[in-house]
């Protein structure tokens, strides 16, 4: 049965494909199918005929025989399906395929307060009024010692007893690292969305970021992991989740004139205070949130569906206010054409 399973995984990867290269399915173009890396994860997957949950809490497995399961909760309906998977570190767990009719939480208590979200390596997000949440920054915590264990686990002859145990020691440390940050991402998803009932974020291109020159903290903030957790979460106990244009030039953008006077290019990312031709000094992360709670509200409203039925594809910010930054001088270097 889990050949089977495999079969119809590989089907409809092709079928993914050729939908991809005729245009048919939406989003970025996808590659043909690949086999995987081989890694030392392993999972076999048993439809409705090969499995059966017995009276006394035993898992059924056709050609293996019962399963002592330690349950973390009840089922909410019979399973179609189930997964069996071994970790690297040799631990076994099940995952069964349920359907519920609504997914939904009970809806978490109405609050008024809202707020964007800056998201950064220096400080994991800043949220409305200042507040930061540190970048826990994980992996690196744990890079010396995985380092050190990598090395033991290079030395070790090929096939030997002292090697598997060396693999294990990385297993680890690695499987330590990924249980540290899922634990924070969920409690920090958790916080912010019991205290805001609308929350603002940016499109961040996370696959391109972690191709570049700081991939390793990308990689280890794990921005896409949260963003979609924080999504998840919040239309599970019905919060308002705006994502907005990941173009909108929040951190250049002046929160009290509009002008985009902030810091640009490389040499940008070093400066985190910056002063605007009108006078306002800024902090870069807080006056970005701002930006983007304010950008999110105006995207929120021209979604709502009192606008949609007006006919009204884009409306104003929430306080009414226009869209667009107003008249401001001109710098002098645009104050010309080049020669």
């Amino acid at each position: 049965m889990p050949l089977q399973q495999a079969l119809r995984d590989c089907h409809a990867a092709y079928r993914n494909y050729f939908a991809s290269r005729n245009g048919k399915r939406k989003g970025p173009k996808i590659g043909p199918p690949k086999f995987k890396r081989r890694s030392n994860r392993q999972a076999a997957r048993f439809t409705r005929n090969g499995f059966s949950l017995r009276p006394n809490g035993r898992l059924y497995i056709a050609k293996v025989g019962e399963l002592r399961v330690a349950w973390s909760r009840d089922l909410a309906a019979d399973p179609s399906s189930v997964t069996v998977m071994k970790s690297p570190t040799n631990k076994y767990f099940v995952s069964f395929l349920v359907t519920v009719d609504d997914g939904r939480e009970p809806p978490a208590p109405v609050t008024e307060a809202e707020t964007g979200i800056d998201l950064g390596l220096k400080s994991f997000a800043v949220l409305r009024g200042g507040k930061t949440i540190e970048n826990p920054r994980f992996f690196a915590r744990m890079e010396r010692r995985l380092g050190k264990a990598q090395r033991a686990f290079a030395r070790k002859a090929t096939g030997s007893a002292n090697r598997a145990k060396a693999r294990m020691r990385v297993a680890r440390i690695h499987e330590t690292t990924r249980n540290m940050r899922e634990d924070w991402l969920r409690k920090q998803v958790k916080t912010i969305v019991a205290e805001n009932q609308g929350i603002y974020v940016e499109d961040l291109n996370v696959r391109a970021l972690s191709r570049g020159r700081a991939a390793k903290s990308v990689h280890d903030a794990a921005w896409g992991s949260f963003l979609a957790k924080l999504e998840s979460k919040a239309a599970r106990t019905g919060r308002t989740f705006v994502k907005i244009d990941r173009y909108f030039p929040s951190t250049r953008l002046c929160s009290d004139c509009g002008a985009l006077s902030g810091p640009t290019g490389i040499a940008g990312l070093e400066v985190r205070r910056w002063k605007c031709g009108c006078g306002a000094v800024h902090d870069r992360d807080g006056n970005a949130e701002i930006n983007i709670r304010r950008e999110g509200r105006r995207v929120a409203a021209a979604a709502s569906p009192e606008s949609v039925a007006r006919g009204h594809r884009e409306t104003g910010n929430a306080c009414g206010g226009p869209v667009g930054p107003g008249e401001t001088l001109a710098r002098f270097a645009e104050a010309g054409t080049h020669p």
